[in-house]
């Protein structure tokens, strides 16, 4: 059976009060010229210009309101009941896509079907006034590195990066099987806890093209990441025990003695312990 060369893509954009990023956000969007695209806008009742920014823009949009909400992760439950699109993600408002985003995602997902869920090796970066402030790479995603705790945002210890929000996109039929939902009963961490459900019915695949980044400004609610990872934790704990996971013994033991360190046998014990991830990469580039 042949896929669509543009599958439609649904992408959701909560927001409240944020006119002085929203406009670069929404072009970021609409300027991927994807011809299948599915936007939608939940505002929750700006006073600060918000909804004028949107109604400039509304010809693009396949849905838009600005009234009163339960908060950011209501707000993104609402704009993806409005959605039809095969493959679903949602952006923020004061973050932004790279121009080739739609078409890297469409291209990807559409050549191979047993892809459910997409996310970036690359995860891109902009500082306050929309420049971007750099890239940092990720080896790759493994549903063991993650239920080990190695994908915990910034976790200094023995982090291995985080799962970029921003740049990651599902299918709508791993969506359906995870529930159909974003969790409103946490505060910070309802995007790692989506991730706990969709690793538990499909492994997630990197790209090494950047998809998208994350803004740095002062009045993000992510800046609380200590009390982001405490919810993260606690998601993960409930991911563990669905799943009766038990730690491996001599994957801690390689980890904690930095055996990978040791060239002499770091081969070795990398193909015994080591994590492995699934990886989409364009062999012939011409």
């Amino acid at each position: 059976m042949s896929l669509p060369k543009y599958p439609k893509i649904s992408i959701v954009t909560p927001s409240f009060n944020q006119a002085v990023f929203l406009e670069a956000t929404i072009k970021s969007v609409i300027n991927q010229n994807y011809p299948n695209l599915e936007y939608i806008i939940i505002d929750g009742g700006s006073s600060d210009g918000s909804v004028e920014i949107i109604k400039k823009y509304e010809q693009y949009l396949h849905y838009w309101c600005s009234e009163a909400d339960g908060g950011q992760y209501d707000a993104i439950n609402k704009g993806f009941r409005h959605s039809t699109g095969e493959i679903m993600g949602w952006i923020n408002s004061d973050d932004m896509y790279l121009p080739w985003a739609f078409k890297t995602v469409a291209d990807i997902m559409s050549t191979l079907p047993e892809i459910e869920w997409l996310t970036t090796l690359c995860r891109g970066f902009w500082d306050y006034h929309g420049f971007c402030s750099g890239f940092r790479l990720i080896p790759g995603y493994s549903i063991e590195a993650f239920l080990d705790g190695f994908y915990l945002p910034f976790n200094n210890s023995k982090g291995i990066g985080f799962i970029q929000q921003e740049s990651t996109f599902w299918r709508r039929k791993l969506w359906t099987k995870a529930g159909g939902y974003v969790s409103t009963d946490l505060k910070l961490a309802s995007d790692f806890e989506l991730w706990c459900r969709f690793y538990t019915y499909s492994p997630l695949y990197g790209t090494p093209s950047p998809l998208g980044g994350f803004r740095s400004q002062f009045s993000q609610k992510s800046r609380n990441i200590e009390d982001y990872v405490k919810e993260a934790e606690l998601s993960l704990v409930h991911m563990r025990h669905s799943l009766r996971w038990k730690p491996n013994f001599y994957r801690n033991m390689f980890i904690s003695l930095k055996f990978n360190r040791i060239p002499k046998i770091s081969k070795i014990a990398l193909s015994q312990w080591g994590y492995k991830c699934k990886k989409v990469i364009r062999q012939k580039a011409d």
